[in-house]
Parts: structure tokens; C-alpha cells; sequence
């Protein structure tokens, strides 16, 4: 018995998708600090160890979607803050950007999926709780952006 518990405990291997969103944010990271250019990034983190498992294409659709839509996903995020967006560490910009981009031009994917997958980056990435935020943030936008999509939860 426990160790069936032991075994639910274990974490599942990251999906090709989750490695893409991973990939992502480490180039929005570097978009953030460094002010790199797309085409830099993805030439960068094509030689880091691991992106051969990560979805190249899916990685290229958030990286080059976030970065030439910015400006316009940071308004919609805007509202649903409780101070300015640039005043959010660059992990959490970088992951409410890649999963606002997700909700607002892919609705192939679940919001309930892009909110999870971030709640999981921040918690690997960002602050001790800057997932709740994060989450907090995503519920209200999503409910904005995909409304009937909530409504049917």
C-alpha cells in the first residue's frame, strides 16, 4: 500500500509541450535581461541540453508569439493585477505572458491545461508562492478571454 502511494507520489515526465513552455520561458527570460532578439534565443536554446525532447514547434509558436504580441497581451493582463506589470519578477511576466498568449490565440488547448502548465512553471521557477498568483491572475483573465469556455466548467 505505501508503496503504491510512493509510486502516485513520483512526478510524471515532462511532455514534449511542457518542455516547449519550459524552453519558452527561459527565452523570455533572456528577452527580459538581455533585450535578445528572437532569432538569437532560438539558435541558443537549440544547443541547450534537453531541447531535442521539447516540441520545436510549439516552443517557436509561444516564443515568437509572446514576444511580437507584448505589448498587447501586458494590457490584457493589466487589469487583473494588483500593481504594474513591469513590477513583477521577469519569471512570473514571462510565464503570465507565455499563458496569456496561449489563452487568448490557441483554443485548441484547454484554459484549464495553459493555467495548470503555468501554476507548475511558477512553482518550479518562481517565487515560494508567486504560483497562487499566477493562478489567481490566469482564473480572471481566462474568465475574460474564454468565457463560455469557464461557463461550462
Amino acid at each position: 500500500m505505501a508503496e503504491q502511494a510512493a509510486a502516485e507520489r513520483k512526478p510524471q515526465p515532462r511532455n514534449a509541450r511542457r518542455r516547449a513552455r519550459e524552453f519558452a520561458l527561459q527565452g523570455l527570460y533572456q528577452w527580459q535581461l538581455a533585450a535578445a532578439g528572437i532569432t538569437e534565443i532560438k539558435q541558443h536554446l537549440a544547443t541547450v541540453k534537453g531541447f531535442d525532447r521539447a516540441d520545436g514547434d510549439y516552443f517557436s509558436v509561444l516564443l515568437s508569439g509572446v514576444i511580437n504580441h507584448a505589448a498587447g497581451l501586458e494590457e490584457v493582463l493589466q487589469p487583473h493585477l494588483d500593481r504594474k506589470f513591469v513590477e513583477l519578477s521577469p519569471i512570473e511576466r514571462a510565464i503570465m505572458l507565455i499563458a496569456a498568449y496561449e489563452i487568448a490565440n490557441l483554443p485548441e488547448v484547454p484554459y484549464r491545461v495553459i493555467i495548470n502548465e503555468a501554476i507548475e512553471l511558477a512553482k518550479s521557477y518562481g517565487g515560494t508562492d508567486g504560483f497562487k498568483y499566477v493562478n489567481g491572475v490566469l482564473d480572471k483573465l481566462a474568465a475574460v478571454l474564454r468565457p463560455a469556455e469557464v461557463r461550462a466548467r
